[in-house]
Parts: C-alpha cells; sequence; structure tokens
C-alpha cells in the first residue's frame, strides 16, 4: 500500500465508525429513557459485563460512570461464573453487553440476576438475541457493518456501544444535577479537583507558623519576625490580639525612601492598615483570585466575622498545591 492507499483506508474505516454511531441517533426509543431511569432509581450500583471487546468497552463505560456521579463497576462476564457473581447485590442495576447478544458467559448470568430480582440492561447490536429476550430494556447498538475488512475483529460495533455508554452517562449527570464540584471530589488529583476541593484551612500556615508582632513592637524585630518565617510579612495586632495591619518587604522599603531611619520606628509605624484577608472555609482558588486582583502574594486567615488572625496562606501555597 502507497501513501494515498494508506489515507484512503484510514479515511474509510473513520467513515464507517462515524456512520455506525451517527445511525444510533434516530435509533435512540423509550428503551434508552427506561435505561436512563433505571440508573437513576438504583438503589445500588450498576455493574456492566462482559467479555472480550465488548468486556474492555465495559470498563470504560463503568469507570464513566462512576466518575460522573452513578457508583459502577465492571464484571468480567467469565469471571462472574467463578465467584465473582457476588459482586451483583440486590438493588443493582446490571448493563449487558454483547453484540451477539448470544454470548454464553453472560447468558448464565441471567437465571442469578433474575433471581436477586435485579434489572437487566442489554445493549447489543441483535435486539433478537437471546439475551435481548431476557433483558429488561433492550439498548440496540447495532452497525451496518465492522469497519475490518474482515468483518471480524469489533471495530464500529465497539465504538458504537462506547457512544452510547457515554451518552447515558451525560443524560444520568445531568438528570443528577452533578456539578463541577461533585466531579471534582471524585477527581482530587485533577487540577479541577485541587480548585474546587482545596480550602484556604488546607493550606495556611497557622500557629507558631504565623508571623506576628505587636503594634509597639520595635522594626528591628519585626524584620526579624519576616525574616525567620519566611513569607515577606509580617501581621500586626493590637492589645487584644486583633489583626490591625500588615508590614511587607515592600512596607520596609518604602519605609526607608520616606522616613529614613526605621529602627527608630515601632510596627505601627510602618505597617500597612487593613490588610486583605479571607476565611478559612473559602476556596484556595479564592484565595489566588484575591491575590492577583490586589497584586498581593498572602493573605491572613480570620474566622468569619471574627478580628484575630489563625493563619496565614502565601501564594507559595498555592504554587506547590497545583492551584496556579
Amino acid at each position: 500500500m502507497n501513501g494515498a492507499k494508506i489515507l484512503k483506508r484510514a479515511q474509510d474505516v473513520l467513515d464507517i465508525e462515524a456512520q455506525g454511531i451517527l445511525a444510533l441517533i434516530d435509533r435512540l426509543d423509550q428503551g434508552f429513557v427506561r435505561a436512563v431511569d433505571l440508573f437513576y432509581s438504583c438503589k445500588g450500583k450498576v455493574v456492566v459485563t462482559g467479555l472480550g471487546k465488548s468486556g474492555l468497552i465495559c470498563r470504560k463505560i463503568a469507570a464513566t460512570l462512576s466518575s460522573t456521579g452513578t457508583p459502577s463497576l465492571f464484571l468480567h462476564a467469565g469471571d462472574a461464573n467463578h465467584g465473582d457473581l457476588g459482586m451483583i447485590m440486590k438493588g443493582d442495576v446490571v448493563l449487558g453487553i454483547s453484540n451477539s447478544g448470544e454470548t454464553e458467559e453472560i447468558l448464565q448470568l441471567v437465571p442469578i440476576i433474575k433471581r436477586l430480582g435485579v434489572k437487566l440492561i442489554v445493549m447489543t447490536g441483535n435486539p433478537n438475541s437471546t439475551l435481548s429476550r431476557a433483558a429488561d430494556v433492550v439498548l440496540n447498538a447495532g452497525v451496518k457493518e465492522e469497519a475490518c475488512p474482515l468483518g471480524l475483529s469489533p471495530t464500529a460495533s465497539t465504538t458504537a456501544a462506547l457512544a452510547l455508554g457515554d451518552a447515558l452517562a451525560v443524560v444520568l449527570l445531568e438528570k443528577k444535577g452533578f456539578k463541577e464540584e461533585d466531579f471534582a471530589l471524585r477527581h482530587p488529583g485533577g487540577m479541577l479537583g485541587r480548585k474546587l476541593i482545596l480550602r484556604v484551612d488546607d493550606l495556611m500556615h497557622r500557629d507558631s507558623d504565623m508571623p506576628l508582632v505587636r503594634e509597639e513592637t520595635p522594626v528591628k524585630e519585626a524584620i526579624l519576625v519576616i525574616t525567620s518565617k519566611r513569607l515577606g510579612v509580617t501581621g500586626v495586632t493590637n492589645d487584644r490580639g486583633d489583626l490591625v495591619g500588615a508590614i511587607t518587604d515592600g512596607d520596609l522599603r518604602r519605609g526607608l525612601e520616606s522616613k529614613g531611619d526605621i529602627f527608630r520606628l515601632k510596627a505601627k509605624d510602618l505597617m500597612t492598615r487593613n490588610p486583605k484577608i479571607i476565611p478559612p472555609d473559602a476556596l484556595a482558588a479564592r484565595a489566588l483570585a484575591v491575590m492577583e486582583e490586589y497584586s498581593i502574594t498572602s493573605l491572613f486567615v480570620l474566622q468569619n466575622g471574627g478580628r484575630k488572625p489563625i493563619g496565614i496562606i502565601h501564594l507559595h501555597d498555592l504554587l506547590k498545591a497545583g492551584i496556579v
């Protein structure tokens, strides 16, 4: 095959698979609605079972359902007949995927599924198959032809099944009112998860790690605190322990320019009054937004309605946590 033939054959494969998916659109009926309703009202979990290439598609569908708010797991149809059938419990819903609808290993599960009173949804390319007749709901995922020229390797049929599984998952997440925050809880390792899960309280410095001085503290001592805590800032509190100001490296430089010998001064003489603050339950992403808005690198943390500092969060903390 020369380059032109290679590209032409690849285009044909993609076209066949695309047509297989497009054909599903007009085939959607009340069976799909019923399947969504069964998943939605499921008190247990969705068990997705199949064999071979269909089994691989089952794994992906189960993973997608789980990550979008529908607890699901994959059950290998072969292993199910040798003990793993215990994964299916009353209150579950089973989704069986078989292009032929005659997969023996899945058919062997049907009597047990029925005995448990578990609903069976079948996704197949043969709505008149033995498995289809045993199902509570049949989803027709049949394709006109496989992309494989021999018609032997599942190609277009598995692509269609995968797309139909995605359609189920997406409709379900919308029906359930699944939001970004819910997605983040299931993806704590991703950037979205970190932004929507991590809160200021999870990242802030507290107790002895928090740089604080009193209003009457000499500037020399305040500089030592700024240096030792390595955050480029110190908070300033009054006699009651309320936060009344902050001194940053920038404040020190501006003090040198405007006041000369700053070592004769006290913290209250150099501090910036009413520094920006944030509550501990605010999202870490919100802390980043405030820092960006005011071009600052740290925020003192105060309880809602309180004035006593309980922590401080720095831009570097957000960088390390992957929020930025």
